[in-house]
């Protein structure tokens, strides 16, 4: 599990790297992308620090090879489903965008935006604020999930 946790705080460094230092000075729509992939890795490794620590409590018997199946183990694990559900929503919303069509707006100025055309979503437009919301919105899955595993509680 300390591989994991160092991996998870790589991936969100890196994210708040490319959001504060390299999207501020290339202001592309490549480092919105690859920030977004930095949180759904950041995401996808937490639910599997989690899964873990079920698997050493002996609550589950394996973990799933898909982050499909991962997130939905997840959800079956937690008993109140209420708070766990928007963390897990905001994992596919990721998954969703990553695998999107998606075009550039305004790149190389200052109001950079990376519009997602999707089935559900039809018309979602990524600019800087937007992706500091999807970082915060992470560092508090990461965070809930940290003190899930060191509590034991599923509150």
């Amino acid at each position: 599990m300390n591989d994991i946790d160092d991996a998870v705080k790589e991936a969100l460094k890196r994210v708040d790297h490319l959001i504060y230092v390299s999207l501020k000075y290339t202001k592309t729509v490549d480092v919105i992308r690859n920030a977004i992939l930095r949180l759904l890795e950041a995401c996808d490794l937490i639910i599997i620090e989690g899964l873990e620590y079920k698997k050493k409590k002996k609550k589950i018997k394996a973990i799933p090879s898909t982050p499909q199946e991962r997130a939905d183990m997840l959800y079956k694990v937690f008993k109140k489903k209420t708070v766990i559900k928007q963390y897990l929503e905001f994992f596919h919303l990721l998954r969703r965008i990553k695998v999107s069509n998606y075009n550039k707006q305004g790149e190389y100025r200052k109001n950079v935006a990376m519009i997602v055309i999707d089935e559900k979503y039809t018309f979602l437009e990524i600019d800087y604020e937007a992706l500091k919301a999807y970082n915060a919105k992470t560092h508090e899955f990461v965070n809930f999930m940290r003190d899930w595993i060191e509590t034991g509680k599923e509150n």
